[in-house]
């Protein structure tokens, strides 16, 4: 009885907590994944989105998600990065593969008399696929990847544009600060709703007054987080001209390397299979 009585209260609290998205923060630790150059994570992502749209097969998503698979396992991505999928995503992925079955079409199977045409289910489970995998690859480059190595390979990426006078230096610089401040600024906004939260409220009776108090409360962090953002936006404008102004964000002397070229050359080959693969397959469909 007191065994029982014990082991009830230890099993709820077994329970795991959930682990949240975190992106923009690399994972501790080094591997050759780690170790390529931004620009050529970046070609790899650009390649794979272009790729994916013009030939969204199963054969290429079978080889470019065992890349990154593989990239995954290189990159020693521990367990604990991966977010906790909540329940409800699970049940609207159910309830959106019962309904692209009953589109139907080819290939039709006969279960007792009744002919299923799973299509619309096949179709499903495809882009699904392809969007885990378009997302798969977008956080192993967040999690192998600093942030500031970013906006210099923008700026390496898009010197060709500076031809046609388009300022690639400051659209870089800009989004190498977008991408430093963003971490920070979801932090204060974690800390201002917390705080909003241990706050007293009032007793309400009506839900007139409650969706009231909720537009105040809604007011407030709006005006409170402007007000922390404009702060935290001069405190690193102060810190930029300290260092050399702007320009310093997307100025780096790193270049592509032998595991660069390797990684391009592996993806070219991945690429062209798959559309090989896909071409002949809607010439001569089994």
């Amino acid at each position: 009885m007191t065994a029982t009585s014990r082991s009830a209260p230890t099993a709820r609290g077994d329970r795991r907590p959930r682990r949240p998205v975190v992106l923009l923060v690399p994972v501790p630790g080094t591997s050759v994944i780690h170790e390529l150059w931004a620009a050529t994570k970046l070609l790899v992502v650009v390649g794979v989105a272009v790729l994916l749209t013009f030939y969204p097969g199963w054969v290429s998503i079978g080889l470019l998600g065992s890349l990154v698979v593989a990239a995954l396992w290189l990159a020693h991505i521990p367990r604990g990065a991966l977010p906790t999928v909540p329940r409800w995503l699970w049940a609207m992925m159910a309830v959106g593969f019962v309904t692209a079955a009953v589109a139907g079409g080819d290939p039709v199977v006969s279960v007792g008399g009744a002919h299923l045409g799973l299509g619309g289910s096949l179709h499903f489970l495809r882009v699904t696929a392809l969007t885990i995998l378009l997302i798969a690859l977008g956080a192993l480059v967040s999690w192998t990847t600093n942030v500031a190595e970013i906006g210099p390979a923008i700026a390496t990426l898009g010197r060709p544009l500076k031809l046609v006078r388009i300022p690639i230096d400051e659209w870089a610089a800009t989004l190498a600060l977008a991408l430093r401040a963003f971490p920070m600024l979801i932090e204060e906004f974690q800390v201002l709703y917390a705080a909003r939260r241990l706050r007293p409220k009032d007793a309400l009776h009506s839900r007139k007054e409650r969706r009231k108090q909720q537009g105040r409360e809604v007011i407030d962090l709006l005006a409170t987080a402007m007000v922390v953002t404009l702060r935290r936006a001069d405190e690193m404008g102060d810190a930029i001209t300290a260092r050399g102004g702007a320009g310093q964000l997307s100025a780096s002397p790193a270049r592509p390397k032998l595991a660069d070229w390797v990684t391009l050359g592996l993806f070219a080959a991945a690429g062209a299979t798959s559309v090989t693969v896909e071409t002949l397959w809607h010439i001569n469909p089994i």
